[in-house]
């Protein structure tokens, strides 16, 4: 029985979050193996619920969080036949190792939605999976389609359960559901997480890539300033503020406005933001950027600067009004400019910038922004208007060291 299960969802979507275990408590209990008591099972999912709930405020976070904790109920119930409560630390070391490997049943080749309307009602996606196995942008360009053969867990991912899933357990603890954290009694982490000597490698644009984006998107505006002029303000403000994409979106927890743009009693401008973790900061505002906003705001038909207050969206929509609603509008709009800027660098010759650009992802705008700035900014400014946590998080992107310890090994000879 427990081989043969199909994986249902079982937490929609936060507007609809409360109504998901009502719409899927038949087919779970349908489904429930011998040994497991349905109102057990209620009550995990009543843990689960409120757990995620808290993190409401967050879309990002909830959605990473979501995504963990129902492949561990749908594990344990149906694949373990073990309520939360019974879990131990076993059990857990099984789980990481089921997810380093699941059922091909288990295993989807697209994101797809969990729920989707049917007759006006929610209804579960037949076509979801708990799992989703990715190819690199390069192999899809040259035609290849992902495969449930093809699936393998990172080491992100893994890190990703541990402190996901230890946060769950700490939780279900001091709701005394739980007694003791089963996943952080795990000794041997290194079974399953590798340790990496030195820093992380930052994955960012050459000097001469990002020349050419910013002069693509330039181009692109001159050509059709009703389209992408936008596209120009968002891959200066990407770059020149290190924004992550979901603090261009508009979501339920932020809108970005123009009037989060605004002067200070010194005359210095700022942006306002709430990022990560919910977290409010002011990001300083470049002379540069500053005029990208006045040419964006003029193409809009603004004044050149906003004025305190201003609620007109940061991002709109090019069809209709309002902001852009979540990430992959504002994906797409960057990818195109990446794929344009490929075909320019190709035609120029500069084939291997090209072929590198192609793996490029939204994110890397951001740690280039930062890596250039750390370069000739205090790290602590650099820090802060970023939001990292700790100096530390911001001092991977100083690659100073790195160059000077390659410098030394450079003419090493091997024949002595």
């Amino acid at each position: 029985m427990a081989n043969e299960y199909m994986p249902i969802p079982l937490f929609d979507a936060l507007e609809h979050l409360d109504a998901s275990f009502d719409i899927q408590l038949p087919h779970v209990k349908s489904q429930l193996p011998d040994g497991i008591s349905v109102n057990d099972v209620i009550s995990d999912y009543k843990q689960a619920h409120s757990f995620l709930h808290a993190y409401r405020g967050s879309a990002e976070t909830f959605k990473s969080y979501r995504r963990e904790i129902e492949r561990l109920l749908q594990w344990s119930w149906f694949m373990r036949t073990k309520t939360l409560k019974e879990l131990r630390r076993s059990d857990m070391e099984a789980f990481l190792e089921f997810c380093q490997s699941p059922p091909k049943a288990w295993i989807g080749v697209k994101h797809v939605p969990r729920f989707v309307d049917l007759n006006g009602l929610r209804a579960a996606n037949p076509a979801w999976r708990p799992f989703i196995a990715v190819i690199s942008k390069k192999a899809h360009r040259d035609g290849d389609l992902p495969n449930a053969k093809s699936y393998t867990l990172s080491q992100s991912a893994l890190q990703a359960i541990f402190a996901i899933l230890s946060s769950f357990f700490n939780y279900l603890e001091q709701e005394e559901y739980t007694f003791g954290n089963p996943i952080a009694q795990i000794r041997q982490k290194s079974k399953f997480l590798r340790k990496h000597h030195g820093k992380k490698a930052i994955r960012r644009l050459s000097e001469l890539q990002w020349a050419y984006i910013i002069e693509t998107a330039e181009l692109m505006a001159n050509e059709n300033p009703a389209l992408h002029e936008r596209t120009l303000f968002i891959m200066n403000a990407l770059f020149a503020m290190y924004l992550r994409i979901s603090e261009l979106a508009a979501s339920e927890r932020w809108i970005p406005q123009m009037g989060h743009f605004y002067k200070d009693m010194d005359s210095n401008w700022w942006f306002k933001t709430v990022g990560k973790g919910n977290k409010e900061r002011d990001i300083s505002v470049s002379n540069a950027m500053l005029e990208a906003l006045k040419r964006y705001r003029i193409s809009l038909g603004l004044s050149s600067l906003p004025s305190p207050g201003e609620a007109v969206p940061l991002i709109p929509k090019a069809l209709g009004k309002g902001p852009i609603e979540g990430t992959r509008h504002i994906r797409k709009i960057v990818q195109y400019c990446f794929d344009k800027t490929v075909e320019r660098l190709k035609s120029d010759g500069f084939n291997d910038d090209a072929e590198m650009l192609m793996a490029a992802t939204v994110h890397w705008l951001r740690h280039t922004g930062i890596s250039e700035d750390v370069k000739i900014r205090p790290r602590e400014h650099v820090r802060d208007d970023a939001g990292h946590s700790s100096s530390a998080i911001t001092d991977q992107y100083i690659d100073i060291e790195l160059r000077a310890r390659h410098a030394s090994a450079k003419k090493k000879p091997i024949k002595l």
